[in-house]
């Protein structure tokens, strides 16, 4: 075996390794991140409570005071 072709394994193998390294910690570090809710957001116009209720609700019924609430726009 010639250096050249020793050099040429050393490095594709140790470019090899640190690259599943990455791919490794990369999908473990996205397995822990939250999954974003799809929850609407309400604040009712009463009472000022913030509160959340299913994506498909067009009207949420406050559960500090109980009055009819349209979610809120961002």
């Amino acid at each position: 075996m010639s250096t050249d072709l020793l050099i040429f394994i050393y490095v594709a193998v140790t470019l090899g390794a640190l690259c599943l390294i990455g791919l490794y910690y990369e999908r473990r570090e996205e397995s822990f991140q939250p999954s974003p809710s799809k929850d609407r957001i309400f604040r009712c116009e009463k009472c000022a409570f913030v509160y959340t209720d299913d994506e498909d609700t067009d009207l949420s019924r406050c559960p500090q005071c109980s009055k009819m609430n349209e979610p809120m726009q961002f």
